[in-house]
């Protein structure tokens, strides 16, 4: 039953899809072959070139024939045209088989990149190049790539350079073939993309920039013949940006149904009466925790064994001819089985005891924990303690507006204000409250970097013991270590904001017209402010503007 998956053809070893698999493979010198774009067709990847017909495709993908035919519908007619495909759908549902299949079935050429090898622009970007340009890296060529590409820009012009040479390569042949053998053999005057695991674009380092680059391709390049799909495992509105790229045509494949999952399970099995049999028993329990094909297939293997290990015995005496001795085999069968479907069921779609009690004991802890009033509390992630006072500065820095930080901050760190606070009119309080509601909808507000450092020494005035894990100070002199301590917290506050802007702690604005310089807001919410500074032991209450 593991082998019940959707099939797929093996991978096409004339062409570079990833280059990680290239560096495993060593060429072999004894045999010269010279790459052609037939290398671009997939059914040169089996070496089985006999002709896949309509029906045969519909069958191989059930529950899919309204997406095939979608699909089929928007690739269109030899040499015809199409806007971007963008193909979405959970995993295991058949989406990137039955995009092969399809080129299979039509014999059109294309390129395929998987964003799960191709896990960076360069790589992404130089993957393509190489199989245009019929490039296999090897040891000969020193596992080089055809051309060094990290820029967007430059494998844009790369690219359509390449595309170019490629279709007049794919006219020259087209115009070549005789009336005959052109309904057959010409493998038209287009080329396709294939972008497969898309989602993965979003986690990468300059995702931002390369996601519109590549959405809008196609109409950079300008080129009619050159089609473009995305296959991706979420739906297009994560990508939407309003960058104002060309949007594709979207295409869902939803999940598969029970009665789906029992078609492809029983596809070119050697017993279908038996199989019949043993997924009576096992697809609607399973179905209700997964309906993946990859994860059916793995849990439905051991089972499929065990059921069958009756009939493997010698002195069973199973029989088959007549309905009354089916119905006693598959009672004894299904007694056979049912002990071990629960267990079968808690070993593949478990959740780990260990993990549970961790989680159990932690969510104790923090209950406990504030039972007794405690101020600690654990983060999800590591930073460093000075890293952790300029955050709860940015923090306050924009949450607190400007004319109140002499109020709130002195040399003391706040601590000691005995100024009186005047008496306010009436109407001085209602300016007041409608100028709370004013900040409240502008939300968190930008602050030059001197304000920050400036709160920042406010509240770490002092504070020497909770640094002493970042200051490694070999002299001996208490006072000098507790001088060091304090340098040290603040020598390097440049490039703890730089590293808070890198994390989207903190938010870079555009340039003060008025100051000339740069402007900083926090994005940190109030939970999570409050949280670091009870890490930090921090007041962070009697310095917080309330509104």
């Amino acid at each position: 039953m593991g082998n019940e998956e959707i099939p797929q053809s093996s991978r096409r070893t004339t062409r570079s899809l990833v280059s990680a698999d290239n560096c495993s493979e060593k060429p072999r010198k004894s045999i010269s072959y010279k790459p052609t774009v037939y290398d671009f067709i997939y059914s040169s990847r089996n070496g089985d070139d006999k002709n896949l017909s309509l029906d045969d495709l519909i069958s191989s993908f059930p529950g899919r024939t309204t997406q095939i035919t979608e699909v089929l519908g928007h690739l269109g007619p030899l040499n015809s045209p199409m806007l971007p495909l963008f193909i979405y759908g959970g995993t295991s549902t058949g989406k990137t088989s039955i995009i092969l299949e399809i080129f299979r079935y039509l014999k059109r050429p294309f390129v395929y990149s998987s964003c799960v090898s191709c896990y960076s622009p360069r790589i992404l970007f130089e993957s393509i190049l190489n199989q245009l340009a019929f490039h296999k890296r090897s040891e000969e060529n020193g596992y080089l790539s055809v051309k060094k590409c990290d820029k967007p820009s430059d494998f844009a012009n790369f690219v359509k350079e390449a595309l170019v040479s490629v279709l007049d390569i794919l006219k020259g042949k087209s115009a070549k073939l005789s009336s005959k053998r052109r309904s057959t053999d010409d493998l038209g005057n287009m080329i396709y993309l294939i972008f497969d695991d898309f989602e993965l674009v979003r986690e990468w380092d300059k995702s931002s920039t390369v996601l519109p680059f590549l959405f809008g391709l196609y109409r950079m390049l300008g080129l009619p013949e050159v089609g473009i799909i995305f296959l991706s495992k979420v739906s297009p509105d994560v990508y939407y940006s309003n960058s104002g790229h060309f949007e594709p045509v979207p295409l869902y494949f939803p999940g598969y149904t029970e009665k789906d999952l029992r078609q492809i399970f029983m596809l070119k099995r050697e017993k279908p009466e038996l199989n019949s049999c043993f997924l009576d028993i096992v697809l609607k329990p399973f179905s209700r925790v997964t309906r993946q094909v990859d994860e059916l297939s793995v849990a439905f293997h051991p089972l499929y064994e065990k059921y069958c290990e009756p009939l493997n015995d010698p002195g069973s005496n199973f029989s088959w001819e007549t309905k009354q001795k089916r119905e006693d085999a598959k009672r004894r069968l299904f007694s056979h089985l049912v002990p071990h479907i629960r267990p079968s069921l808690n070993e593949v779609f478990k959740i780990s005891s260990l993990d549970v009690e961790a989680k159990t004991n932690v969510v104790k802890g923090k209950a406990s924990a504030k039972k007794l009033g405690a101020q600690e509390e654990e983060l999800d992630f590591h930073m460093c303690v000075s890293a952790k006072y300029l955050l709860i500065s940015a923090f306050l820095a924009s949450r607190n507006p400007a004319t109140l930080d002499a109020s709130f901050f002195d040399s003391t760190g706040g601590q000691s204000n005995g100024r009186k606070k005047r008496k306010c009119s009436e109407k001085s309080t209602e300016q007041k409250e409608m100028a709370e509601q004013e900040l409240l909808l502008k939300g968190p507000g930008t602050f030059p970097l001197e304000r920050l450092l400036a709160i920042f020494q406010c509240i770490t005035y002092g504070i020497d013991e909770s640094v002493d894990e970042e200051v490694h100070d070999d002299d001996d002199d208490g006072s000098l270590g507790n001088q060091g301590a304090q340098n040290d917290l603040t020598s390097n506050v440049l490039l703890q904001v730089s590293s808070l802007c890198n994390a989207n702690f903190v938010s870079k604005g555009s340039s003060c017209p008025l100051e000339g310089s740069t402007r900083y807001k926090s994005t940190v919410s109030e939970e999570l402010a409050v949280k670091i500074a009870r890490s930090l032991k921090f007041p962070i209450s009697r310095y917080l503007y309330r509104r």
